[in-house]
Formats: structure tokens, C-alpha cells, sequence
């Protein structure tokens, strides 16, 4: 009985890192079939997860916590970028409006998309390699701290 119960408490550690994943998926299948949707469900899922089961096993609120808030982290820096983007967006545009240099409205744009495209992809392979990383740590029952996190929860 003790063993079972160990076992599910490391896949409940592992879910909370898994589920993350899964919701990316279903915002990029949303995206691709025409839903905008802009809703953090890679936060949602883990804390959906950490909320019911954190209370039966302290090891499942280490992992929720750890999971959430490298989600939160990930959705901030994400934010912050497309901030900085768009700030660059219309002060090249209203340089290009002054100068009357289409050209140079076109090579900034091309570029900031160039950059947000691989900045994204950057972005969600290190998230798919790193949840990955960490869920199989949870299941092995080994702490991970992920890198480049806030700790909004402690």
C-alpha cells in the first residue's frame, strides 16, 4: 500500500510539470484552427493540478509550485518582449511616417517578426525540453529547481 502510494504521489509531481505542456498544445491547436485565445492555461494547468492534490502530499506542493512558478516566469519574459516589440514597432513607424521611408518601416517589421518567430520557438522547445526534464526528475522523486525562474510562490 505504502509503495502505491508513492508511486501516485511521483506521477501527481510529474503532471504538474506535464500539464503545462499539454496546455500549450491545446493553445497552439486553438491557434492553428483560427481561436485566438490568450489565456494562460500553461499556468492554469499546473495550478489546477497543485490546488487538488497539494494538501495530500507536501512533494506534489514542492513540485506545483515549482511548475507554476516557471510558467508564470516563461508568460512574464513573454510579455516583456512583446512590450519591448511593440515599442519598437511604432517608434520605427513614426520615424518611417517622418522620413517617408517605407523601406525602412518593411526591414524593421520583417525583422521584428524574424525575431519574434525564432524567440518563440526558442522558447517553447526550452520549455519542452526543460518541463520534460523536470517531470522526470518528479518521477524519479528528486528535487529540480528550474533555471531563469521568479519565485512568485515560496
Amino acid at each position: 500500500m505504502k509503495q502505491t502510494s508513492q508511486q501516485q504521489m511521483r506521477v501527481w509531481g510529474m503532471s504538474c510539470h506535464l500539464s503545462a505542456v499539454g496546455a500549450w498544445v491545446l493553445i497552439i491547436y486553438l491557434v492553428i484552427i483560427g481561436i485566438p485565445l490568450f489565456l494562460p492555461l500553461n499556468i492554469i494547468a499546473p495550478l489546477i493540478v497543485w490546488k487538488y492534490k497539494r494538501a495530500q502530499y507536501p512533494w506534489i506542493d514542492f513540485q506545483g509550485k515549482e511548475s507554476i512558478n516557471f510558467q508564470m516566469s516563461l508568460t512574464l519574459y513573454t510579455l516583456i518582449f512583446i512590450i519591448i516589440s511593440l515599442c519598437i514597432v511604432f517608434i520605427t513607424g513614426g520615424l518611417a511616417l517622418i522620413s517617408n521611408s517605407i523601406i525602412l518601416l518593411k526591414l524593421v517589421l520583417d525583422s521584428l517578426l524574424t525575431g519574434l518567430f525564432l524567440l518563440t520557438l526558442f522558447a517553447l522547445l526550452l520549455q519542452l525540453f526543460v518541463v520534460n526534464f523536470a517531470a522526470m526528475k518528479a518521477y524519479k522523486g528528486e528535487h529540480y529547481r528550474y533555471p531563469f525562474t521568479i519565485r512568485f510562490l515560496r
